[in-house]
C-alpha cells in the first residue's frame, strides 16, 4: 500500500515548549518510533509542517541587521533541510537500517493570482500575548491573528497546483525508498511563461500539498496526524459531534476553522475524489487510527453520508 503521512505540528513541537534543537529531536524521535511499523510494511511518504520553525527562523533572521533579512521562501527551504534531516535520521534509527530513507527538498507550484495572497490565514512562529503581538505587528509590519487564547503571525497560504518533484518521489518509492518531502507544504514557487520558477512569499498548507502529492502518486491513503482524536462538527460547543466516517461530498458541505481543520478537510476531499481515502487522527494512537478505533475516515463511498461516533 502506498501511504502519504502528514505530520502535524505536535509531532515537531509541543504547544508551550521551547523550540530548541533538543526538543525537536526528542519529538521527532517519538513520532518516528510510532511510524516505524507502518514504514516497515508499506510504501510511505512522510510530509511535515514547519509553521513554528519558519516563524522562529524569521525572528532569528531579523536579529542580525547588517544584511537584509532572507525572504520567506528561503527560510522555508531552510526548515525543510533542518526538519528533513532529523526525520530522516530518526526514522532510519527507528528502523535499525531495514529501509533506506531519503529527504527531498521540495517545491510546490502555486498561482501568483491566488486570492489567498490578499487574505493571510497561515499561522507561523511562536505564540504571543495580546500586547506582545501588537508590538510585533507594529515593529515588523506583520499580520496577526488569534490562535486559541494567544496570538500568532499569519502569512498567505495559496492552494498548491502541483508538487514539482513528484516524478522523483515516485521513482524513489518504486525503488523501495521511504521519502521525507513536502516540508512545510514545499517551498511555494510561481512559473513564468517560459517555465522558469521563482519563490513567492507565502507558506503552503502542508496537508493540502500532501493531498496534491498523494493524488499525483496514486496513493491509496493520506494519513493526517494531529492532536485531535476526531474531526468534530461544531467543535467546542454543546452541539459538538465527533465524526467517525464521512463521504467527501457530505463533509465538504460543512465548515471548519480556516487556519486549522478546514485545510485537512479540503485535503481529505481532494484525495477521496482522486479515488483514495483519508484518515485524520492522533499521532499517539496511530495503530488505533489505522485499525479504525479512533479518528475520522473520509472516502468517496459512504452510503450514510456522515457517521458520528
Amino acid at each position: 500500500m502506498r501511504v502519504v503521512v502528514a505530520l502535524g505540528g505536535n509531532a515537531l513541537a509541543r504547544r508551550g515548549e521551547p523550540m530548541t534543537a533538543d526538543r525537536l529531536r526528542t519529538n521527532v524521535r517519538s513520532s518516528c518510533d510510532a511510524l516505524a511499523g507502518l514504514a516497515r510494511e508499506h510504501e510511505v511518504v512522510i510530509t511535515h509542517g514547519n509553521g513554528p520553525q519558519v516563524g522562529l527562523l524569521a525572528l532569528q533572521n531579523l536579529a542580525y541587521q547588517d544584511v537584509a533579512a532572507y525572504p520567506l521562501d528561503i527560510l522555508g527551504a531552510e526548515t525543510q533541510g533542518m526538519i528533513g534531516y532529523v526525520i530522516q535520521q530518526e526514522l532510519s534509527n527507528a528502523l535499525a537500517g531495514e529501509r533506506e530513507v531519503t529527504a527531498v527538498l521540495t517545491t510546490t507550484l502555486v498561482d501568483e493570482n491566488d486570492p489567498a495572497f490578499e487574505q493571510p490565514t497561515k499561522l507561523i512562529g511562536p505564540t504571543y500575548s495580546a500586547q506582545d503581538a501588537a508590538e510585533a505587528a507594529a515593529e515588523y509590519r506583520w499580520t496577526i491573528a488569534r490562535d486559541g487564547d494567544t496570538f500568532r503571525r499569519v502569512v498567505p497560504s495559496p492552494d498548491p497546483v502541483r508538487v514539482l518533484q513528484a516524478p522523483d518521489i515516485r521513482l524513489l518509492l518504486d525503488n523501495r525508498r521511504l521519502v521525507v518531502c513536502v516540508g512545510g507544504g514545499g517551498v511555494p514557487v510561481k512559473a513564468d511563461s517560459a517555465g522558469r520558477t521563482s519563490g513567492v512569499q507565502a507558506v503552503v498548507d502542508k496537508d493540502l500539498a500532501s493531498a496534491a502529492l498523494a493524488a499525483e502518486l496514486g496513493a491509496d491513503m493520506l494519513v493526517m496526524l494531529t492532536d485531535a482524536e476526531y474531526v468534530s462538527e461544531n467543535w467546542g460547543t454543546p452541539e459538538q459531534r465527533d465524526i467517525k466516517t464521512a463521504s467527501s461530498e457530505d463533509i465538504g458541505e460543512l465548515t471548519f476553522a480556516a487556519g486549522s481543520m478546514q485545510p485537512k478537510i479540503d485535503a481529505a476531499v481532494r484525495v477521496a475524489r482522486a479515488g483514495g481515502r483519508a484518515l485524520i487522527g492522533p499521532l499517539d494512537r496511530l495503530d488505533d487510527l489505522l485499525a479504525r478505533k479512533v479518528g475520522t475516515e473520509i472516502r468517496g463511498d459512504v452510503a450514510e453520508g456522515i457517521v458520528y461516533d
